[in-house]
């Protein structure tokens, strides 16, 4: 249960308090942030002695792949995964194997070592809810919520085609509310409905069978659908032609199309006490950028293009990304943009496979393995950095490796210590294919980042553009009491000594949840109570009443019944709604 902890006298690092490596003291009360204890309180506190270390709020992850039918598929597909890597029982904690996709329990208490707190699903299928709430349900200690894949839903298509923006919201706040689902999710707009039959759309105004929407009128629509109901987070984009030499132009283009919508984020929460504005500023959050900035004709001539994208980004405000770096090895590819793994399919030969979710959406699922020899692979390895460095404000910036497909997020600390150290780039430089260094930036980027800048990155910027900053990613007053204690002295940080950020990262000295300790030194020690998020979006009950009428109509094309397709409460841990769009 939360407890009241005072964590002393360490650098503490707090972006949206602005606080860059100031000592200070935290303490906790009741699970929340609070500006002190009486001296009675003092008496019953644990105290944490983090003199010399590095004090962040806990780790947001905001795009990752850890629950639902297809990480499930991935698990089933790949004993070789499971077997290599195995978590023994404890008095407190369950076995669990696997490193790409590993079991639920296991990727729990992986996060939680690490000093990660909440995470979110990046991409929940309508129909598939009901099994990704049941899988994080069972996911211990992390706070979590999920994505709707809505980009080529039959719904949306007919409602957007037709300009029936009002019954596209309608249809949106009721799905989020039936599926207890927290934001709006686009793979590849328009074109994964046309891979049901073979094909894919490939470019940004190609009009897609039966519906005759274009990728470019989903994601001008669905942004402003989004911004219509005030939704916590951006619009969440999977662009078109993603992981295809000379796809950096459809995404440039892509991000493009929601310039000129305001973001209008319509939460009633209490907000944590921040010294910057915590409320999101872009309309558009554009996801693993690195497989979106293929540059060249071919894979014989391809080469980056994440400079061009990067210097759109820099000269915008309305565009948020995460990086999806690929930090070599083992991983799993797992999409809902069927056509891609398709063409994956078609270059490795892997097993793999592919699945089409009725009126909704799609998905597809391949092992993968990234080496340091292979040119290609290589040159992953550099755009995914450049997608983190060439990007100058990285409040317009989240690291991830779009865990598992970049490879798994326990990957992290790895892509910190290249983020960091230029002399661990180097190194890594030296290891791989010369195309790395050849046909990309990064040999010349000498740009370092620092403890606040990470913080960023991991916390303060991923809560903030998720709409999760009114209790998560800060330590200010009122916020949740999650917080990660590392043991790294900012004042004897050494870039060049990389091995040891990556130590510091893998393991933290502390991670506290909700005020209470659940790893020590990268050790589980309590298994806390969790929380499962979701948007309560409102709009008006005639303009829901008309568009129920209108589903239960089309409902007849779905296997299963009207009455079965919402996902209860009951299959959520301490479900926690957000009421959005409420005083219209």
């Amino acid at each position: 249960m939360a407890g009241t902890i005072a964590i002393k006298n360490g650098y503490v690092f707090d972006p949206l308090n602005e606080i860059n490596g100031d000592v200070m003291d935290i303490f906790i009360r009741d699970g929340k942030v609070v500006r002190e204890l009486s001296a009675a309180e003092m008496q019953d506190a644990k105290v944490i002695d983090a003199t010399g270390m590095t004090v962040m709020a806990g780790g947001v992850d905001s795009h990752s792949h850890v629950a639902g039918a297809k990480v499930n598929a991935g698990r089933q597909m790949r004993p070789e995964d499971h077997y290599k890597t195995n978590l023994m029982k404890t008095d407190l904690t369950h076995s669990g194997s696997g490193y790409t996709v590993p079991s639920v329990y296991k990727q729990g208490y992986d996060y939680a070592a690490m000093g990660y707190t909440t995470v979110f699903e990046a991409a929940v299928p309508p129909l598939e809810a009901r099994h990704t709430h049941e899988e994080m349900r069972a996911t211990p200690m992390l706070d979590m919520g999920g994505y709707l894949v809505l980009g080529n839903n039959w719904f949306l298509m007919r409602y957007l085609r037709d300009g029936e923006f009002d019954r596209a919201a309608a249809y949106v706040a009721w799905m989020m509310k039936t599926h207890k689902t927290y934001g709006i999710k686009c793979v590849n707009p328009a074109g994964v409905e046309n891979w049901g039959w073979g094909d894919n759309v490939n470019n940004l105004d190609q009009a897609n069978i039966h519906f005759e929407m274009t990728p470019r009128e989903m994601i001008k629509g669905l942004a402003e659908v989004n911004e219509m109901l005030g939704m916590p987070m951006p619009l969440h984009l999977h662009a078109n032609n993603l992981g295809h030499p000379g796809c950096y132009e459809i995404t440039k283009d892509s991000l493009k199309i929601p310039d000129g919508i305001k973001a209008k984020q319509k939460m009633d929460v209490e907000w944590a006490e921040t010294k910057m504005d915590p409320s999101r500023d872009r309309s558009v959050y554009l996801t693993h950028l690195m497989f979106n900035s293929f540059a060249g004709t071919s894979w014989g001539d391809c080469e980056s293009g994440v400079k061009d994208v990067a210097d759109y980004i820099n000269n915008k405000d309305h565009v948020v990304i995460d990086s999806g770096c690929t930090p070599f090895g083992e991983a799993t590819v797992m999409t809902g943009d069927g056509p891609a793994i398709h063409d994956l399919y078609t270059l490795t030969g892997n097993k793999w496979s592919n699945a089409d979710i009725e009126l909704e959406c799609g998905s597809g699922v391949l092992p993968f393995t990234y080496l340091k020899a292979n040119p290609v692979h290589s040159l992953q390895w550099a755009m995914g950095l450049e997608t983190l460095l060439l990007i100058k404000d990285p409040w317009k910036t989240i690291m991830t490796t779009d865990s598992p497909n970049g490879g798994p997020f326990t990957k992290y600390p790895v892509v910190m210590a290249w983020l960091m150290s230029e002399a661990s780039r180097k190194q890594t430089f030296s290891e791989c294919h010369k195309w790395a260094n050849d046909r990309s930036e990064l040999g010349g980027v000498d740009r370092e980042l620092s403890l606040y800048d990470i913080a960023i990155l991991t916390r303060a910027n991923t809560a903030r553009t998720i709409g999760m900053a009114h209790r998560k990613g800060s330590l200010g007053l009122g916020a949740d009491g999650d917080v990660t204690v590392y043991n790294l002295n900012p004042q004897k940080l050494d870039s060049n000594n990389y091995e040891e950020l990556i130590r510091a990262f893998a393991r933290a000295e502390y991670t506290i949840k909700a005020g209470e300790i659940v790893a020590k030194n990268g050790e589980i020690v309590s298994v806390p109570e969790k929380r499962t998020y979701y948007s309560e979006v409102h709009v008006e009950d005639e303009k829901e009443k008309e568009m129920l009428v209108d589903v239960k109509e089309w409902f007849r094309y779905y296997t299963l019944g009207f009455a079965n397709y919402p996902t209860p409460e009951k299959y959520l841990a301490n479900p926690t709604p957000i009421q959005i769009n409420k005083e219209r």
